[in-house]
């Protein structure tokens, strides 16, 4: 009978999932408007707490606040992401010539010249597929933004019946008490993930910007830029975040490989250094998620929606652990996606 629940679990996991990548198209846009309510309704909790002259703001003027400076947010990064990429344009040959330089100055130069060097990256690793795929990520999601927007007004307008929507539908007062229980953990969680990585992320952008502006690396805004959002996905994009500024500082560089370590080595102190050591003090041991399970929740979202889903893999994973953990038969599945075996658990 165990084994049959097994398989029977196995098979409606496989089928959400199938389910998840057939219907992409319609299920993504939702999830990302729900999460730009989710941070719109976090920035308008946080501007609440500001008091003027002793009284606090009425919630609808603070949603409209925090409506208006994600709108005013998000316009600035799109101009700004434009205007240095037009620049880039500009020192592409620069760039590439002095990469060519650097190629021959290597001891197997001769053996492999630079034109062999670069019809074996791309045939191993086909970039300009990966370039397509990151540009179609985004083109989709900018596709859908009228949808997104549609979508977030009316969750926003929506919030305020939710309540009343949760008490007809449970009609039971004690069921009622632990769903909303089991919802105020997950809301508390993904909070503390959000504001501590956006902390995080944002220090470390902050000081690669700093850093990068000293050794007077071109475009440091938005390597800057690219460092906080790419902080974002675990493990590897801050291995991203690291290499692509050594990068161009390599290919900014005609005098050797002095800068291209000196920018390798000192963006990854910071990744290392606030990553490693200040995010996990600042976390501490409420979402105690195991890092294997983490790699793999950001390979299977990976795969299921791009890029938009490595951004989106940990909150989905804070959320499925607190569900599972709450429910006597799936609290075995929490602890193993945690880190420690150590769960908070919910009362039943």
């Amino acid at each position: 009978m165990k084994l049959i629940n097994f398989a029977m679990a196995i098979g409606v996991v496989a089928l959400i999932f199938l389910l998840l990548i057939i219907g992409q198209d319609l299920l993504l846009p939702l999830v990302i408007a729900i999460a730009i309510w989710y941070l719109i309704n976090v920035l308008a909790s946080g501007i609440a707490r500001l008091k003027i002259m002793g009284y606090g703001l009425p919630m609808g003027l603070c949603l409209a606040a925090a409506l208006l400076l994600f709108l005013g947010f998000i316009t600035v990064v799109l101009q700004f992401i434009s205007g240095s990429l037009n620049d880039l344009g500009g020192v592409t040959r620069e760039y590439e010539a002095n990469l060519r330089a650097h190629w021959e100055r290597l001891p197997f130069a001769d053996s492999l010249p630079v034109e062999g060097m670069a019809q074996y990256i791309t045939d191993q690793f086909d970039i300009s597929s990966i370039f397509t795929a990151v540009a179609l990520s985004f083109t989709s999601i900018a596709a859908d933004g009228t949808l997104i927007v549609i979508y977030v007004g009316f969750l926003l307008f929506e919030q305020q019946f939710f309540n009343a929507k949760l008490s007809a539908f449970i009609a039971d007062a004690n069921r009622e008490k632990r769903t909303l229980r089991v919802l105020e953990r997950v809301r508390g969680d993904v909070r503390k993930y959000i504001s501590i990585k956006v902390f995080t992320s944002a220090l470390t952008g902050t000081l690669s910007y700093i850093l990068l502006r000293a050794l007077e690396i071109n475009f440091a805004e938005i390597w800057a830029l690219m460092i906080f959002l790419l902080n974002f996905i675990p493990t590897i994009g801050s291995i991203v975040a690291t290499i692509f500024p050594a990068l161009i500082a390599l290919a900014q560089s005609n005098d050797g490989f002095a800068l291209f370590l000196i920018v390798l080595v000192g963006i990854g102190a910071l990744q290392i250094s606030i990553g490693n050591i200040l995010e996990p003090r600042l976390m501490g041991a409420s979402l105690n998620l195991s890092p294997v399970v983490i790699l793999f929740n950001l390979a299977l979202w990976g795969s299921v929606w791009g890029i938009p889903g490595m951004f989106l893999c940990v909150p989905l994973l804070i959320i499925t652990t607190i569900v599972l953990s709450h429910f006597p038969k799936t609290r075995p599945i929490a602890i193993m996606l945690s880190s420690n075996g150590q769960i908070d658990i919910a009362e039943d």
